[in-house]
């Protein structure tokens, strides 16, 4: 038995390469299950410009 990723034969290598792609899918398939499970729904709000308004102050105080 081999301790070295370097001395390995070809079938080793593949081993490896197989079961990294096996991992890979099943966490994007858990990623991608997971995101579309979700109960919430992201709806965009449209705000609409009204009539222009001035807003003035009369009230304010001078201090001299």
């Amino acid at each position: 038995m081999n301790h070295s990723l370097h001395s390995a034969d070809r079938s080793t290598h593949l081993k490896i390469v197989v079961v990294a792609l096996v991992a890979g899918i099943a966490v994007a398939a858990f990623g991608i299950s997971a995101r579309t499970g979700a109960d919430y729904e992201q709806t965009a709000q449209v705000v609409k410009a009204g009539k222009p308004v001035v807003v003035t102050s009369s009230s304010t105080s001078t201090v001299r």
